[in-house]
């Protein structure tokens, strides 16, 4: 495949300001070298050229402006759809990168996800049925939009938890029942979780989606009809159903059998892989499916879009199936080669247009022939693609985030809401700084009163003695212990005004929150946040993935040598005034 021709400039032509312009006169205050007898001299000297000859006049040199502000005054340039933008957690220089690595599903395929929810929670209670499990459970109601990623199950009672970065839970379900406040307080606020222990398991890619959804389903139904219910058993069914229709070929039979209905073919996928190849950038694909179905799902995706590749392999320079990621970032498992139904130990130099299976970490770079950092991996589970990817080498890494659109255009629905949140917090801080404020002299009118009380008999004898308190220039104790307790009075009732202007405020403030949340997802909110802290999910994604975006094809509005910055960071000492 030829490359587009990159015409670099031969010369370059000064500008006439440029030529004119006149040399730099010498301080006064410097003396001529010895030997050198004019300014022109002088300027030769310092390797500078000469003044224009005296008959010459030309106008004085003037400082370039930049048109800053006419810049800033221009109408605002659309620029990319925030919906289609890759945003940035860790500034990458995409110049420095030599191979760009991709996942296959829900990364370089994007699958209709009600969908896949629907046939996988179909084949899984097929399977269940077959375990023995009662006929009804073939018509329980269910909903597809139930659950996100990110959640946690607790096999223990049964609950599905929502946590935010602190790893502190702030939404529960059992079933489709909202836990309340207290009962999460009870549960889970007192003691440590600990997710990674095996009472939990998390449910962090779309895959999973349906295993949480049927588990709420479940239990409601079990439930309403009164049953006893083994929680954990419950669960380790599901995972078990769902992965044998996943071996036995029920689900990708029918994935491969209605491509259409499943997978969404995006049509500027293969120009966004063309304008990587393009730019000298070689491409590798590593995926954890199998060999026949890689090929066709990639047919589909990529096969006839554009004339330059006569086949969906010629757009990459390596192919890695049944990688077994996370392994493959882990253990040295060897690289095979495939040929046909022939499986071999594969041999370096690894060449374009055969088929891998299998291998490691380690015999990747050294087939790539580059270091770490200038391998940038694209993929959309946060354990196996990112995570371990980013822990076990110095990879640069890439997210796809397939509900990222519906989250941007959630938070854009909400710019008023939140500004109206931003307004609350800061009528709430003044109105904390005035109750404190009041508090503090509540507490020094009451402290002047009890040391008047104990200071009865020194006030005693002054009422005895008028001449005495005259001189003194004291007021009479019952005077002045009246204005205090007036004092007093009128400081408790502004007390008691900020408190309930507070409560109005957190009400308010609650009210938005519920709002906001429905906008995002009806059970969870959004997927990224939770209130005003990231999620579990969330905090993953920053940690662990340098960029993110909703979808590889997003990358064909960016230059392929584009500098992607993180937007500065910011600690709470350095907000308000």
């Amino acid at each position: 495949m030829s490359q587009p021709p990159i015409r670099p400039s031969t010369h370059l032509s000064a500008s006439p300001s440029a030529s004119s312009a006149s040399p730099p006169k010498l301080p006064e205050a410097l003396s001529l070298p010895a030997g050198v007898h004019s300014e022109a001299q002088a300027a030769l000297a310092l390797g500078q050229e000469p003044h224009p000859a005296p008959h010459v006049h030309l106008p004085p040199a003037q400082q370039l402006v930049l048109p800053l502000e006419d810049f800033l005054a221009r109408e605002k340039n659309p620029g990319i759809a925030r919906q289609r933008r890759v945003f940035c957690n860790r500034n990458l220089r995409l110049h420095g990168i030599s191979w760009v690595g991709f996942d296959m599903d829900y990364t370089l395929a994007i699958y209709d996800q009600p969908q896949m929810d629907e046939l996988s929670i179909r084949a899984t209670i097929e399977k269940l049925r077959a375990r023995g499990y009662p006929e009804f459970i073939s018509d329980i109601p269910y909903s597809t939009d139930f659950s996100v990623r990110g959640l946690l199950i607790d096999k223990r009672y049964g609950h599905i938890l929502k946590m935010n970065r602190f790893k502190h839970v702030a939404k529960a379900y059992h079933g489709f029942r909202e836990l309340s406040k207290d009962e999460v307080r009870a549960l889970y606020h007192s003691k440590k979780v600990r997710p990674a222990t095996p009472r939990y398991h998390w449910i962090d890619t779309l895959y999973a989606l349906s295993e949480a959804s049927l588990y709420a389903a479940l239990i409601e139904a079990l439930e309403q009809r009164g049953l006893t219910i083994d929680y954990g058993r419950v669960f380790a069914d599901i995972r078990e159903s769902i992965d044998e229709a996943h071996r036995d070929g029920t689900i990708l039979n029918a994935i491969m059998s209605d491509l259409p209905r499943f997978v969404k073919r995006d049509p500027e996928l293969a120009p966004a892989l063309h304008k990587l190849r393009s730019a000298g950038k070689k491409l590798f694909l590593l995926t954890n499916s199998r060999w026949a179905y890689t090929d066709k799902l990639m047919e589909y995706l990529l096969g006839g879009a554009m004339t330059e590749y006569p086949a969906w392999r010629n757009y990459f320079d390596v192919v890695i199936v049944a990688a077994s990621k996370p392994a493959f970032f882990q253990e040295r498992r060897p690289l095979l080669e495939r040929d046909g139904e022939t499986v071999r130990p594969s041999t370096f130099p690894l060449e374009r247009g055969r088929i891998y299976e299998g291998g490691n970490l380690h015999d990747l770079e050294r087939a790539l022939g580059v270091t770490g950092d200038q391998i940038l991996y694209v993929g959309d589970h946060i354990y196996g693609d990112i995570l371990r990817s980013k822990k076990e080498s110095a990879w640069r890494t890439a997210m796809v985030i397939q509900e990222l659109e519906t989250e941007v255009a959630a938070y854009e629905s909400c710019r008023e809401d939140s500004a109206r949140v931003e307004e609350l917090e800061d009528v709430r801080e003044r109105m904390e700084d005035e109750l404190r404020f009041y508090q503090t002299r509540f507490k020094d009118v009451s402290r002047k009163l009890d040391h008047m009380v104990s200071h009865a008999n020194a006030h005693a004898h002054f009422h005895a003695n008028p001449a005495v308190s005259a001189s003194s220039g004291l007021k009479p104790l019952s005077a002045t212990k009246g204005e205090l307790e007036a004092e007093r009075g009128r400081v408790k009732r502004a007390v008691e005004r900020v408190r309930g202007r507070l409560r109005q405020v957190e009400s308010e403030l609650s009210a938005i929150e519920r709002r906001v949340d429905a906008r995002f997802h009806p059970f969870w909110g959004a997927l990224l946040k939770e209130g005003h802290e990231q999620s579990s999910f969330g905090a993953q994604v920053e940690e662990y993935a340098c960029l993110y975006t909703s979808r590889v094809s997003n990358f064909l509005a960016y230059s392929p040598q584009q500098f992607f910055r993180s937007p500065r960071d910011v600690m709470a000492h350095e907000l308000g005034s």
